[in-house]
């Protein structure tokens, strides 16, 4: 008996020590929105701060879902902490607040979600993911936020990489803590610092240990293992208007629904850098034929049109990314090769609004990881698939938008403590810089 119960707790630690990913929905729920007080679609919010999570259901029979929220340690593995000992109440709670979509050609069953609320309320900071089921416990999608408390300021500088090879191509993140009000015995064990761009997680970078500490502030001035791909800009649509053409929009039809024809694109891996203002991946819905966006934004379909910067091929793999589709490939989000125009083409369904999007080349190394890839110019056709190296994404975002210094990115910078007897990694510091202010 004590065998078995040895090899049970064994397992259970193996279970315990996986990682938890974002699982992303089916296609009938659409228009995920998680904010918390800022416009950023990632809660990272203060102790006792409202966030709210927003969905949309297709299928608008008004289903039932649920919700049940998960503590996590630094690397998103989960916690060992009860329910009772990081929740305030109980989840496992139905989503009431739902009400159905109000004079629109595609109907819908819009979801909204606050906390915290009457019922549950997170007592602790960390990393936490909230996981949606329907009736029948299958897990609809997952999102992560944080929650933090705000001990260790911090000052952070973005600046060009100081390798000759990538100086062109990458963004070095250079930041200073400071450790006041934080009772240290061995900051490299006790301290995690965890670096992340625009808010995703497929390349985040952990394990950074201070090279210099004078007793009330951490010094990390890293070039390689602080540095990332510093992309493009993201390109954009605007559907408010759903039936006015825009200076992306070439073309509006109406059949069943409302169908928007997107100028062409061109690969840029081969063309010089141009700023223009984007959201770093992000979309808003909003609409001008009503009052209240999240009941009145109507669904179209959005054409999109890729012209390749060499000759293309059905074998090549592109897909359409952004916050909209949580970054991730799938079928929905692949484009189809016509030979007669040398194109890659598809249609997506969206809510009405401003939408960011990029185009990612598909069973490619992940470029944060190759060395094969550190030029602008790159001719994705002729981009074969090779084993990947250490990947953490399995597309390649840079192929063919390419990657340069000069693009604005948002970073983040998460510190975790983890004192001598404490049961979990409280996030104590949250911090970040924008490139548009970059320095050589």
């Amino acid at each position: 008996m004590r065998f078995f119960s040895l090899v049970c707790m064994l397992l259970g630690a193996q279970i315990n020590a996986q990682v938890l990913s974002e699982v992303n929905a089916p296609s009938h729920l659409r228009s995920i929105e998680f904010r918390g007080e800022t416009e950023d679609q990632f809660p990272i919010v203060r102790l006792g701060e409202t966030f709210e999570l927003h969905f949309d259901d297709l299928q608008a029979n008004e289903q039932d879902y649920f919700y049940k929220i998960v503590h996590c340690n630094a690397d998103w593995t989960p916690s060992e902490l009860l329910k009772s000992q990081y929740l305030e109440g109980i989840d496992n709670q139905r989503i009431i607040d739902h009400k159905n979509s109000y004079n629109t050609l595609v109907a819908y069953s819009h979801f909204r979600l606050i906390l915290p609320n009457e019922v549950v309320t997170p007592k602790i900071s960390g990393n936490y993911m909230i996981q949606v089921f329907d009736t029948s416990e299958s897990i609809q999608f997952s999102r992560k936020f944080m929650i933090y408390e705000d001990l260790v300021p911090i000052q952070a500088a973005v600046k060009r990489s100081r390798t000759f090879e990538s100086m062109n191509s990458h963004q070095l993140l250079q930041f200073f803590l400071n450790i006041r009000a934080l009772n240290l015995n061995k900051p490299e064990k006790e301290l995690k610092v965890v670096l992340t761009k625009n808010y995703q997680w497929e390349t985040a970078k952990y394990g950074l240990q201070p090279q210099f500490n004078n007793g009330t502030e951490l010094k990390y001035d890293y070039n390689e293992p602080a540095s990332f791909y510093g992309g493009n800009e993201y390109l954009n649509f605007d559907t408010k208007d759903i039936r006015a053409a825009t200076a992306t929009i070439g073309q509006v039809a109406l059949n069943d629904i409302y169908e928007h024809y997107l100028y062409a694109n061109e690969a840029r891996n081969n063309k010089p850098y141009t700023y223009f203002p984007d959201l770093n991946g992000d979309f808003r819905v909003r609409t001008l034929q009503g009052v209240i966006s999240e009941r009145e934004a109507d669904y179209s379909w959005v054409h999109f049109r890729l012209n390749p910067s060499g000759q293309g091929n059905e074998q090549t793999e592109i897909y359409i990314l952004g916050k909209f589709n949580n970054y991730a490939p799938s079928t929905e989000y692949k484009m189809s090769y016509e030979a007669s125009s040398n194109s890659y083409q598809t249609r997506i369904l969206f809510k009405q609004g401003f939408y960011n999007y990029s185009y990612a080349l598909g069973s490619t190394p992940s470029i944060e990881n190759s060395e094969s890839m550190a030029s602008n110019t790159i001719d994705a056709s002729a981009l074969k698939p090779a084993p990947l190296k250490e990947a953490t994404i399995p597309y390649d975002p840079y192929a063919i938008s390419g990657s340069f210094h000069f693009t604005e990115n948002q970073y983040q910078i998460f510190v975790y403590f983890k004192g001598f007897g404490d049961l979990y990694e409280r996030l104590v510091g949250v911090g970040g810089a924008n490139a548009a202010f970059i320095k050589d």
